[in-house]
């Protein structure tokens, strides 16, 4: 008998996580998950993947449980911008040093490679769209600084340590399992459950602002897709993103039709637009994205009984 590959998933019990989870374990692998539950849900976690609630700052735990991993994804983070900067040292912490003390722990325990889920906030505000991987980064938040430090950190890993690396660079991840409550809800999933419950639809600033949203599906597709390449490892940087931006507004008109009720909320410290070029992950990857956002919108609203 074949005995399964052993995967590790930090943040595994989150919104992406939990897809991630969901499908190496549809393919067979020997899946464990690291988290806290402090934002994770444990309902999240599929079965029969093996949950350990260990906070990523515990080095020594967590390079245990990698021994003999062929991979790691971390995932686990505080990824709302507004708590970051509110609580810079605190959201550092996590971002920041867990990162660290992950690529620690994946060097000692020997791990064949670890796939990280880095941030298009990196960018912050450029000149030009899209975006590509050769332009500087700008980040505009801590957030996005400290999600960049985490990319600089795989590179050096792969270079001082040997330890194979890739970052992705996720665009607005948006799909099942999104928390209205969560970072990563408050651009989806909080409008959808607006419209489900009969409220206004929130809108920050004037909806102008443009955002590339990918399917979450996809983003778990290029994480595999990483995890095998063999044209990766080195700590390259690969934008995760559908290569088409729509405003904020376009993105309530989905969820309502256009005949909704509408309030404003103030603006916050981000970027105005936001746009991927994929073209490296289609060369690196062979990864390219399949779910656009109408689609997406159209299954989620479904799910919320919309």
């Amino acid at each position: 008998m074949t005995q399964k590959k052993k995967v590790v998933v930090t943040g595994g019990a989150g919104f992406i996580g939990s897809n991630l989870v969901a499908e190496l374990l549809a393919r067979d692998f020997e899946v464990h998950v690291i988290d806290t539950l402090i934002n994770g849900t444990r309902e999240h976690v599929p079965s029969p993947a093996q949950l350990h609630e260990v906070d990523i700052l515990d080095t020594k735990a967590s390079a245990a449980i990698m021994k003999e991993a062929s991979a790691v994804f971390h995932l686990a983070a505080l990824p709302r911008v507004s708590y970051s900067v509110e609580y810079p040292i605190e959201s550092n912490r996590v971002n920041v040093e867990g990162t660290i003390s992950m690529l620690v722990a994946a060097r000692d325990a020997k791990v064949g490679r670890v796939i990280y889920s880095a941030s298009g906030s990196a960018y912050g505000n450029q000149e030009t769209t899209p975006f590509h991987e050769g332009l500087p980064a700008s980040p505009v938040n801590p957030y996005g600084l400290q999600k960049y430090i985490g990319e600089l950190y795989l590179k050096m890993f792969a270079e001082v340590y040997g330890l194979s690396t890739v970052s992705l660079r996720y665009f607005n991840i948006y799909g099942p399992n999104m928390d209205p409550k969560g970072p990563y809800g408050l651009a989806v999933a909080k409008l959808l459950e607006q419209k489900s419950q009969g409220m206004p639809l929130t809108i920050v600033g004037d909806g102008t602002q443009t955002r590339d949203f990918t399917h979450v599906r996809d983003a778990v597709r290029a994480n595999l897709l990483a995890m095998e390449s063999s044209c990766i490892g080195r700590g390259e940087v690969i934008n995760i993103g559908t290569g088409r931006n729509i405003p904020v507004n376009y993105l309530a008109d989905l969820i309502d039709g256009g005949v909704g009720l509408r309030e404003t909320l103030p603006s916050r410290v981000e970027a105005h637009d936001s746009l991927a070029d994929n073209a490296r992950a289609k060369e690196l990857l062979g990864w390219e994205p399949q779910i656009a956002i109408e689609e997406g919108i159209a299954e989620l609203k479904k799910k919320f009984g919309i």
